[in-house]
């Protein structure tokens, strides 16, 4: 079936189910989206592991269970479609409508949760929904979008309302990114930068490079244990994961011990090139270490490690341009910093996030809420996480009070159109109906500017 072909059906699709299915109809369809892949977890995980060849198989797991749970928890009862405002002064309607038919870019990172998401947003303000994978992952989330298709069936939801492109190619996404009428754009840079020249309305990412400082005071244990989690969860595939850590110098010692107590191995400076050399690659990150374990980064990099080692950690030579372990690296690798002040350590952040990862996420561990909203008002980020790993929070999490997602948009420092999470409301148009309200007091002149 061509692109073409899958458009045109999806718009009937659409057509139907926008005629046909109410607000307790929907979110009985999207309940069963979310539901599928949560029952699947391990099948999907296995299969995701085996096809890509990266990450880890009991993170999958996790992962799957959680954003399926998450997305739900976040739509359930929300309202999505029709008249869902009346102001009492000025009489405003509010009126939800659909935006017609959804292309979904999805990447081999995040082969299973992320069409279900991003279809899930969709159906939620009953949009059609065509993903388009990556070639790579093209087997597992082809079964993803089956599964969500068997599970809907039974509420007589119109077909090919989901679809995928079962053989991607970038021919085949550029042309179905000018088809739709609006573009999720989940990936590299590069198919973002196309989604935003397609000429349709587009929501993209940036780069992940996720910094961490770390405030005096802290427990440094608990600190480090959940940075390492967060680093190393799913082979450090995850764009919102923990990139480096930026800490008081003056306790480098203590820092030092509570990584090397959970599973840091801190690279000596005599290896530290061969480790950097397999990390990075003419001045970029190698692919073949992307969601790769510790293990095969050490062999790669001819080094030998300890047994039960869960990440690396690099010594920076420097901040920002000055030295390659301060951009992304996505696999368990850790740069540190050390800083005498907060404002150094906010410097170092900036600098590392100017020269790659602007707009996305930050952590921080600290018990100075002053010092939490320094670093927040500071950093050119769209989400500062607090003491807790960024890598499975900046995406959303229940008690976060963070859109739960798989596409974590980086705002104007990250070239994107959105600064928050992506999720049901950035699929919706909305009608407002207005009229002169006799209830609305109109100042006077004197009234208005008055100080």
């Amino acid at each position: 079936m061509t692109v073409a072909e899958m458009v045109a059906r999806a718009r009937e699709a659409q057509l139907a189910f926008e005629r046909d299915f109410d607000q307790v109809k929907t979110d009985k369809v999207v309940r069963a989206m979310a539901k599928v892949v949560y029952d699947h977890a391990e099948e999907l995980a296995r299969m995701a592991v085996d096809e890509t060849r990266m990450g880890v198989y009991e993170d999958k797991v996790a992962k799957n269970r959680g954003k399926s749970k998450g997305v739900w928890y976040d739509l359930k009862g929300k309202k999505s479609m029709g008249v869902v405002s009346v102001d009492p002064v000025t009489d405003l309607i509010t009126i939800l409508k659909p935006v017609g038919v959804v292309g979904a870019i999805t990447p081999t990172t995040n082969p299973i949760v992320t069409p279900m998401s991003n279809a899930m947003f969709a159906v939620k303000c009953k949009n059609a929904v065509i993903v388009s994978p990556h070639p790579r992952s093209k087997k597992c989330s082809t079964y993803t979008v089956e599964l969500m298709n068997k599970a809907i069936a039974q509420f007589g939801v119109p077909e090919n309302l989901i679809q995928i492109i079962e053989e991607p190619t970038i021919e085949a996404t550029q042309e179905l990114m000018g088809a739709v009428d609006v573009v999720l754009a989940t990936g590299g840079m590069a198919m973002v930068k196309s989604a935003y020249s397609s000429g349709k309305p587009s929501y993209g990412v940036g780069a992940g490079n996720v910094q961490v400082i770390i405030d005096r005071g802290v427990d440094y244990s608990k600190a480090a244990a959940t940075i390492i989690t967060g680093r190393t969860f799913d082979n450090g595939i995850i764009c919102s994961g923990e990139q480096s850590f930026i800490y008081p110098r003056a306790d480098k010692e203590k820092v030092f011990k509570a990584f090397v107590d959970h599973g840091a191995y801190i690279v000596p400076e005599a290896q530290r090139d061969q480790v950097v050399n397999a990390i990075f690659e003419n001045g970029k990150m190698a692919g073949d270490v992307v969601g790769q374990s510790v293990k095969y980064l050490a062999n790669k990099a001819g080094i030998a490690v300890p047994d039960g080692t869960r990440v690396l950690v690099i010594e920076a030579h420097g901040i920002g341009k000055e030295d390659l372990v301060c951009k992304e690296k996505m696999c368990p690798a850790l740069a540190a910093f050390p800083y005498d002040t907060l404002d150094e350590a906010i410097n170092i952040a900036k600098t590392n996030l100017a020269n790659e990862g602007n707009g996305h996420s930050a952590g921080i561990h600290s018990n100075d809420e002053d010092h939490i909203r320094q670093v927040g008002l500071a950093l050119s980020v769209s989400r500062l996480v607090v003491n807790a790993p960024v890598s499975t929070t900046a995406g959303g999490a229940m008690a976060s009070g963070l859109a739960c997602t798989n596409t974590l948009g980086c705002g104007s420092w990250g070239n994107n159109t959105l600064s928050e999470n992506l999720t049901y409301k950035h699929l919706y148009n909305t009608t407002r109906v207005a009229r002169l309200s006799p209830k609305v007091h109109i100042p006077t002149d004197d009234e208005l500017w008055a100080e």
